[in-house]
């Protein structure tokens, strides 16, 4: 976990999972500035406004490579905070060869990066090995945390809350798609912080208990969003195509589903 003392504001990123061109568009319609640089990226953000994901920067998508190279920009500049999302510790346990067999979302993410200098990929995974497993910001009134997480787990390095906040917590059981069941744990959560996560796609941003699912299954076709805090005030933008199918019916954004009906 880290323990900041920043306070803001700040714009929460929902799961990106490669999407490239929306983090571009989402970012522009945020304030920031972003210009290539010989392949790199340069950011200018609004003033005193930071970027914080709530992980899962990598997989499914078109352009991991791209957003890597964009978030580790930011980051190295103090532009950005990332939170780790189960996803991110994936592909940086496949580059780092510690576990060979990635699933289909992890392949497509190193066929992309082929392409790519070995130094890259070695800067990749430490990148994404190296998150903390949450953050706790604004004096302890903001958590941000890919899965969620309970409030008696807010501030804690234990593995617990480590595994807690990649993953969430399931009840053993399984739905019909063969998908594990989530234990809802913010329809208890009470806490005074408000938990801004990602990790289970929405079609819509989901408010409940001072917590916020800010993943709206842009790599699904669904949309990219942003949470600006402390503003509360969400910004999105649609996917520009449906890059990886859903196990579980995900509707695409207005957009795309227009389009589907014309072809």
């Amino acid at each position: 976990m880290s323990v900041i003392g920043e306070h803001g504001p700040f714009d929460i990123v929902g799961d990106v999972h490669g999407c490239l061109d929306e983090l571009l568009e989402l970012m522009a319609a945020l304030g920031y500035r972003v210009e290539r640089q010989a392949g790199d990226f340069a950011v200018t953000p609004p003033e005193g406004r930071k970027l914080a994901f709530v992980g899962d920067l990598v997989n499914r998508g078109p352009a991991t490579p791209g957003v890597l190279r964009l978030v580790m920009s930011m980051e190295q500049a103090g532009q950005a905070l990332c939170a780790p999302g189960n996803q991110d510790v994936k592909l940086a346990r496949v580059l780092q060869g510690v576990d060979l067999k990635g699933p289909q979302g992890v392949v497509r993410s190193l066929e992309q990066l082929e392409a790519e200098p070995e130094q890259f990929r070695a800067q990749a995974a430490e990148f994404l090995e190296r998150f903390a497993s949450h953050y706790v910001l604004d004096d302890g009134n903001l958590v941000i945390a890919h899965a969620g997480l309970k409030e008696r787990l807010h501030g804690s390095g234990s593995a617990k809350a480590r595994k807690f906040a990649l993953s969430g917590q399931t009840t053993g059981k399984t739905d019909e798609f063969g998908l594990p069941v989530r234990y809802n744990w913010a329809a208890d959560y009470r806490g005074k912080a408000l938990v801004v996560y990602g990790h289970t796609p929405v079609a819509e941003s989901k408010w409940l208990n001072n917590t916020v699912d800010i993943d709206t299954g842009c790599v699904y076709g669904g949309r990219l969003t942003a949470l600006r805090y402390p503003e509360r005030e969400i910004v999105s933008v649609p996917a520009r195509a449906i890059y990886s199918a859903s196990r579980k019916r995900f509707l695409p954004n207005q957009s795309l589903a227009q389009r589907a009906s014309e072809s």
